[in-house]
C-alpha cells in the first residue's frame, strides 16, 4: 500500500505541473489581448510578425481616415469625427492640431483653392487649427 501511494504521488508530481502549464498557456492564448478576438498571443507571434514591423501610429491612421472622409463627404463631418476621436482616445490630443491643419489644407484643395468655401466649415476643434490650415493653403 505504501508503495502504491508513493507511485501515485510521483505520477501526480510529474503530470500535474505539465497539465497546469498547458492549461495556463491555452487560457492565455484565448484572451483577446488587443481587442480582436481572432488574434491570440501565439498566432500574433507567428503570422503577424511581419505586419507588426510596418505598424503605423494611430494618429497617422486617423489622419488618413479623416482625409478620405473629407473627400467623400465634407470637412464638417471630418472635423466632427476628429473631435469624437480625441474625446474617445485622449492620447491623440497632442496630434489634434496637426491633423486639423492637414484637414484645412485638404479642404482648400478639394474646393479648388476656394479658401472661403473651406473656411465655412471652420470650428473650434483643436484651437482653430483647421482655420490655420485653410490659411496656410493660400
Amino acid at each position: 500500500m505504501n508503495q502504491a501511494a508513493r507511485r501515485i504521488g510521483r505520477t501526480l508530481a510529474f503530470v500535474l505541473p505539465v497539465v497546469l502549464i498547458l492549461s495556463g498557456t491555452l487560457a492565455v492564448t484565448a484572451v483577446p489581448w488587443a481587442g480582436n478576438s481572432g488574434d491570440s498571443v501565439l498566432t500574433a507571434s507567428s503570422k503577424n510578425a511581419s505586419s507588426q514591423a510596418g505598424h503605423r501610429p494611430q494618429h497617422e491612421v486617423l489622419r488618413d481616415q479623416l482625409l478620405s472622409e473629407l473627400q467623400e463627404k465634407d470637412p464638417g463631418v471630418a472635423l466632427t469625427d476628429l473631435q469624437e476621436a480625441i474625446t474617445e482616445r485622449p492620447s491623440l490630443a497632442r496630434h489634434c492640431a496637426s491633423i486639423a491643419r492637414a484637414l484645412g489644407r485638404a479642404a482648400v484643395a478639394k474646393y479648388g483653392g476656394a479658401a472661403h468655401r473651406a473656411h465655412a466649415f471652420s470650428r473650434p476643434v483643436c484651437d482653430t487649427s483647421f482655420a490655420s490650415g485653410v490659411a496656410q493653403a493660400n
